[in-house]
């Protein structure tokens, strides 16, 4: 099939969430509402941030990008599974399966690197706020987050060459609802130890660099907060990193929920079950924490639709 697969294999079966037929109606229909959800609720964030002048700083360039990513990692394992379930087919072909984990790769770890970006981007806002603008041009936002598409291309790359060069056995069963990397190695026959090394090796470098980066951006802006003397001035510091620190505690809490559950239990299906966490549910929750713990975001919302809404009085006259 690829490079370095001897093989003859041309497909994967997606075991899913569950292989109850009863179950998989509510499931397509929870799965269907969750992702238009997310695609909408992130659209809209990229829509109100784009068209409002108000938002084109620093902050909300960095979250336009997140809410961006966001739809395409969801995209990335939802659409598929929603197509099988109602083709009633647990068929993925090999190039498919393969195509599938390199952009789940990609935008997981992007995900990643731009929160890590925006830690950065709340320090710089609150240690060093006179000088904030000056730091955070626009051509510095640009390069980090070009740097984070690279970093997060070649890591996906990386464990995909590392995949091709493997050889299947006859049962290519993965029991998911997507092509997750640990899973597909586990199918393998030949020797999988190098992907293992290079898997755990990749985690904790790209996984605990950003972790540790937005523990230390924290740790600064914490110290900076408290030598505040004002309770206003404390309360409107930590208002302008509230809804991003949110979405890391979920972020983080839980992709380390899951890596528990798969390391505690030998269920397959409960490890997919909970995998959803971070990989539908996040997302669809980003844009919601956004849009309600932060103000700048509600008056954009209150100004976008009253814009649709005259614009739409206007046509109708």
């Amino acid at each position: 099939m690829g490079p370095g697969n001897d093989t003859l294999i041309s497909e994967f079966l997606l075991l899913g969430l569950s292989e109850e037929p009863a179950l998989q109606p509510l499931i397509f229909g929870l799965f269907l509402s969750m992702y238009l959800v997310t695609v909408l609720g992130n659209l809209l964030i990229i829509l109100v941030v784009s068209s409002d002048s108000h938002l084109h700083t620093p902050m909300y360039f960095f979250l336009s990008n997140l809410s961006l990513v966001d739809i395409c990692f969801t995209s990335t394992t939802v659409p598929k599974m929603l197509w099988n379930i109602q083709t009633q087919s647990k068929v993925i072909t090999y190039k498919g399966c393969i195509t599938q984990m390199y952009f789940f790769l990609l935008f997981g770890g992007l995900d990643d690197f731009l929160l890590s970006v925006m830690a950065y981007d709340r320090y710089v806002a609150i240690c060093r706020p006179l000088h904030y603008m000056v730091i955070m041009n626009p051509r510095l936002c640009g390069l980090l987050v070009l740097m984070s598409w690279i970093m997060g291309a070649l890591n996906s790359l990386l464990h995909s060459l590392m995949v091709l060069r493997l050889s299947f056995c006859t049962d290519l069963e993965i029991p998911h609802f997507s092509c997750e990397l640990k899973q597909v190695i586990q199918l393998a026959c030949s020797d999988t130890f190098l992907n293992n090394m290079v898997l755990y090796f990749v985690f904790v470098l790209l996984g605990g660099g950003p972790l540790a980066g937005i523990l230390y951006s924290y740790s600064k802006i914490v110290s900076s907060i408290r030598a505040i003397p004002s309770a206003q001035g404390k309360y409107k510091a930590f208002s302008t990193c509230a809804s991003h620190l949110s979405v890391v505690s979920l972020f983080y809490c839980t992709s380390l929920g899951v890596y528990l559950s798969s390391a505690a239990t030998q269920s397959s299906h409960s490890s997919a079950a909970a995998s959803v966490m971070y990989t539908v549910v996040t997302p669809m929750l980003n844009p919601f924490i956004y849009s309600l713990r932060n103000k700048d975001i509600k008056r954009a919302l209150k100004r976008f639709f009253g814009l649709a809404c005259a614009k739409r009085t206007i046509i109708l006259r």
